[in-house]
């Protein structure tokens, strides 16, 4: 009796022997295209690697603003080409760190920013016309894009000058991850704001990533992780295209943010597939003309759910082969996790170790010598074509419900994501998934680490700074400011522009947030499945 085949972690089968037959009938022309063109199947640009490599970023925030600068300075000198900000969970919910539901999260997770003062701190010394800065905020990204803008003027920079992306992606946050503020609705209305605002005053900003890192991280498989991405991006086009917008004038400044697990070959063909969906929907669903609008561009982080506090030095092993994935993928920025983050936040030689691991790779291999090596190969190609029409049947059910918000209001994305991640859990724990020092492959005894750890003191610091701030202030100017914001909120106007006055006149984070909770509400989900 013939063995089940291996499956990949989208459950689809995978052959030990792929061959001609496999591929029979298959148009390289139309399913592969060549390199930057459509349907972009073997990457966006013509020449991908061969010119320059991917832009190397290291996710990076802890503590007060000063520590977060000390450790980018650290990073760029090692070579870093484009920083990464983590935010702390207060200030990705829209918190003042001296709120009391801030208690006890104050810079654990990431840097806490209060204010412009904050800001200007964090990117001391750090040229902004010539660095590009990544920044994870969703709910109220639009407050951190303009506190950034605000330090650049100071700094000197015009904004058109000014390079990078913030997440913005608050559909995912429906989804995985929790750190929704809005409901659906004034949210995505926030996210036009940014994108008309964007296209008017920092041009070359990349006004949201879309996200499906969040969603793998909580359990989606490689078919649901770009299926449920998609979905959300096609819900942001149609709000865009709803407010007036040409798709052409903001679609190429659209950007995506995608996991890499160590099953590298699943990885490719999930990436491969992703881009010529992508190709497919804005052109012939929406119209988009110019290529720009039609290309996936793409950061990519390594799995943090794959690493294991148990042997924590075997994770360099996975970081590795996850990035390597990336790489051959055709990501155009990669972050790789440092070894243990599993434990705590990475230690400044663990972050260099992660930096290097990428420099190892652009520099020390070939794969960077040619576009896309593993166009044409049997097991990628077939890999390629079934992932995509996985991903387009979980596509269709979100259509059939009404599209990405009204499938996340039955708690469609939700319910499917959490059973496969029960499943994977599963596994593990009877031992048919092996994790190596986890469930096979242990050590008596682990070896004793130090981690790096949060000074639990900078909660009072962020505190005393707030106070300060609002000494200092002109109270009456912010008092202005915040009014004309709730107005604009009320109604049709882009909230951006009197949302950066009143953050030029230093009102900070939590109030500008609870000023917009005050208009729009807050969202409280229902779990229907």
């Amino acid at each position: 009796m013939a063995a089940e085949p291996r499956r990949t972690e989208s459950g689809l089968p995978i052959e030990p022997v792929y061959g001609p037959e496999t591929l029979a009938g298959f148009d390289a022309a139309s399913r592969l295209g060549t390199p930057g063109q459509y349907p972009f199947t073997r990457g966006v640009y013509p020449t991908m690697y061969t010119g320059k490599p991917w832009t190397m970023r290291q996710y990076a925030g802890f503590g007060t603003a000063a520590e977060s600068n000390a450790r980018y300075k650290q990073l760029i000198a090692n070579g870093t080409m484009g920083l990464s900000v983590a935010f702390d969970l207060p200030t990705q919910m829209g918190y003042d760190s001296d709120a009391a539901i801030s208690h006890g999260e104050v810079g654990k997770v990431g840097v806490a920013v209060d204010s412009v003062e904050d800001m200007n701190v964090l990117f001391g010394g750090i040229p902004l016309g010539e660095v590009s800065t990544s920044m994870t905020i969703n709910a109220p990204g639009s407050l951190l894009l303009l506190l950034y803008q605000l330090v650049g003027e100071a700094q000197g920079v015009p904004s058109n000058r000014l390079t990078g992306t913030i997440q913005n992606d608050v559909l995912k946050e429906y989804i995985a991850r929790g750190t929704y503020i809005f409901p659906p609705k004034p949210s995505l209305r926030l996210i036009a704001d940014v994108f008309q605002y964007c296209r008017a005053e920092i041009p070359k900003w990349n006004t949201i990533s879309i996200s499906g890192y969040h969603m793998a991280e909580a359990g989606a498989n490689p078919a649901q992780e770009i299926a449920f991405t998609l979905a959300n991006g096609i819900e942001y086009v149609r709000t865009a295209v709803a407010a007036g917008m040409d798709v052409d004038d903001f679609a190429p400044r659209l950007s995506f943010f995608f996991v890499s697990r160590t099953t590298l070959l699943e990885e490719v063909a999930k990436f491969r597939a992703a881009r010529r969906i992508w190709a497919r929907v804005m052109k012939e669903e929406f119209g988009a003309k110019n290529p720009k609008s039609q290309m996936l561009r793409f950061h990519t982080q390594t799995a943090g759910v794959q690493l294991t506090a148990q042997q924590p030095e075997v994770n360099l092993v996975r970081v590795s082969v996850q990035a390597l994935a990336a790489v051959l993928g055709g990501t155009q920025s990669l972050h790789t996790n440092s070894f243990d983050e599993a434990i705590a936040l990475p230690t400044e030689k663990s972050a260099r170790l992660a930096l290097r691991t990428q420099q190892v790779l652009a520099f020390e291999t070939d794969i960077t010598a040619t576009v896309d090596p593993f166009a044409g190969s049997y097991v990628v190609e077939a890999m390629t074509d079934e992932l995509e029409a996985a991903a387009l049947e979980l596509m269709a059910k979100v259509e059939d419900m009404g599209g990405a918000v009204a499938a996340i209001e039955q708690g469609y994305q939700k319910s499917e994501i959490e059973r496969t991640a029960y499943r994977i859990q599963q596994e593990q724990d009877s031992g048919t998934r092996t994790v190596v020092g986890v469930n096979r492959f242990q050590l008596a005894a682990e070896e004793p680490y130090e981690p790096l750890r949060v000074d639990p003191a900078i909660e009072a610091q962020q505190a005393e700074r707030l106070a300060r701030l609002r000494a200092d202030r002109d109270s009456s100017a912010v008092d202005r400011s915040l009014t004309l914001l709730r107005k604009a909120a009320e109604g049709t106007d882009n909230v951006l522009y009197p949302m950066r006055e009143a953050l030029a006149a230093r009102a900070t984070v939590g109030e500008v947030c609870d000023a917009l909770r005050g208009v729009w509400g807050t969202y409280t989900p229902v779990d229907r499945f």
